[in-house]
């Protein structure tokens, strides 16, 4: 059984996750916006990620016997003056969750919740794919710049599996 401190804790990190999708969705739309339908593709593809893990944690607390709380999501920016700063901040948020499911982990080490530290590992080992995924990007445009190498950038980015 959860202590309600985790499941009070578990049920934000629920929230973060979905914002991370509503986030995502965002950022998608503005590239639609821009015609940069490819890199749109993989940021709509990285929010069905982000709601699964949302999902995934959601599930792990009822099975625990705790009670799902949902909460209000903020609205996320809806406007980045470019590619590349838009694609930072993909990166500053995946390092930002990164810290959140390191708290996360601190909290279940603190009370010797042993499922719930097992289960956050798979986060762990998550976000190291998160965070590498994202500043590739970053360096991807980077070296695209703003020329035809962003057009071939964007057919790559449309290519991501779901």
């Amino acid at each position: 059984m959860l202590s309600k401190r985790l499941e009070e804790a578990l049920n934000e990190q629920i929230k973060n996750e979905f914002y991370s999708a509503y986030l995502y969705l965002a950022m998608a739309a503005q590239c639609e916006a821009m015609n940069l339908k490819g890199f749109a593709h993989w940021l709509k593809v990285q929010a069905k990620e982000e709601l699964s893990h949302g999902m995934r944690i959601f599930d792990f607390v009822n099975d625990r016997g705790g009670r799902v709380v949902l909460r209000g999501i903020e609205q996320p920016p809806l406007e980045y003056p470019s590619l590349k700063t838009m694609f930072e901040a993909v990166l500053e948020h995946e390092r930002k969750v990164t810290g959140m499911i390191h708290k996360l982990y601190e909290m279940a080490r603190e009370e010797k919740d042993y499922p719930l530290m097992t289960h956050l590992q798979w986060f762990i080992d998550e976000q190291v794919e998160e965070e590498k995924n994202a500043a590739e990007v970053v360096a991807y445009i980077k070296m695209a710049g703003e020329g035809p190498g962003l057009l071939m950038l964007d057919a790559k980015m449309g290519e991501r599996k779901d």
